[in-house]
């Protein structure tokens, strides 16, 4: 069998032998796109089992399968990371989800903040585009993206076991913050990255009395919400995370 050069998640059971029927959307992509016929191989993952060959056994034009032959590649789970963010323009939303699943975070959450400018977003288009970039970035786990919460509501029911990286750009005057401190042995945190706006003053003095935040100064200079995401993502990354 040659080398697979298309990754593809599937929302099903992988195991040596198992067979992976294939919806509409898939097949076209395998077999009307890519050009892929019986006998080609395909890599597989469904963010539970690891990365997966296989074989094309049925190509259809609206419908196939897969058998599944050996495991390629071990689970490999993010860290317990998760990412906060004022949904921005769709490009640049869009942007911040596929770089944050690139980049190792657990999961997206979408916060409404006093200045965020978007009211509603399209959760079933996110996550698809979470799918797209795992698929592209040979990632084994793909994040869930939540629905559009107040941030309000989000910090009411914060879980006390997780700590919160605030990226304040209030602080890129030079004014001292504190680095980035675990409080307490734990591996779970959680990034906020404000709205183009930045925050209200009340959404930062909350922030700054929450004994789970940690302000945190990225740079001199005030960096766009979409960049400020990269930003943040890197420096945990490189200091917490799975970088090390």
């Amino acid at each position: 069998m040659a080398d697979a050069k298309v990754r593809l998640y599937v929302d099903h059971d992988l195991g040596e032998g198992q067979s992976v029927p294939l919806a509409r959307d898939q097949a076209h992509y395998l077999f009307g796109v890519m050009r892929l016929g019986v006998g080609d191989s395909v890599k597989l993952f469904n963010g539970r089992v690891g990365e997966w060959l296989a074989r094309v056994v049925e190509a259809g034009k609206r419908g196939g399968a897969l058998e599944c032959t050996a495991q390629s590649r071990p689970q490999m789970n993010p860290p317990d990371l998760w990412l906060l963010f004022a949904p921005i323009k769709k490009a640049r939303t869009d942007f911040i989800v596929e770089k944050a699943t690139e980049m190792g975070a657990s999961r997206i959450s979408p916060v409404q903040t006093q200045f965020t400018n978007a009211e509603r977003i399209r959760r079933d288009r996110l996550q698809a585009h979470a799918v797209e970039a795992a698929e592209q970035c040979g990632g084994t786990f793909v994040p869930a993206v939540d629905d559009l919460q107040k941030l309000d509501t989000v910090l009411s029911t914060w879980p006390h076991d997780r700590q919160l990286m605030f990226c304040d750009e209030a602080l890129a005057d030079g004014t001292p913050a504190p680095g980035l401190i675990p409080a307490g042995n734990t591996n779970k945190w959680a990034i906020l990255i404000g709205p183009e706006g930045g925050f209200c003053e009340a959404e930062r003095t909350r922030l700054h009395k929450l004994p789970f935040a940690h302000p945190i100064r990225l740079g001199p200079r005030i960096l766009r919400a979409d960049t400020a995401a990269v930003a943040a993502l890197t420096l945990w990354q490189h200091t917490l995370g799975d970088w090390t």
